[in-house]
């Protein structure tokens, strides 16, 4: 089975700067579209950055300019690199992995939390 485990989050202030590591079991960053999510209470998941696997790369209108989704092969994890962070940027980040539009792994996701 698939695993993704999320680290990296934090309490931060407003104008700083994380990075969030998804750390993934086998070879699922080669053959996988990878996405970064995140939700907060009361609202749905937002889908905020997605990697495909020829290297696209695309971004929510509210993140773009400031957050940056890559992956090292080698040491088999996908990072969010989020800078100049908002209040707004606050939330329970999660790592997703799609091989087929019908089967999609999870982690447990990261709490990043931005002080205004």
């Amino acid at each position: 089975q698939v695993q993704l485990v999320e680290s990296g989050g934090g309490l931060v202030q407003a104008g700083g700067s994380l990075r969030l590591s998804c750390a993934a079991s086998g070879s699922i960053l080669i053959f996988a579209r990878m996405r970064w999510y995140r939700q907060t209470p009361g609202n749905e998941r937002e889908l905020v950055a997605v990697r495909g696997t020829g290297g696209y790369t695309d971004y929510a209108d509210s993140v773009k300019g400031r957050f940056t989704i890559s992956k090292d092969n080698a040491k088999n994890t996908l990072y969010l690199e989020m800078s100049s962070l908002k209040s707004e940027d606050t939330g329970v980040y999660y790592c997703n992995a799609e091989v087929h539009s019908s089967l999609q792994y999870w982690g447990q996701g990261t709490q990043v939390t931005v002080s205004s």
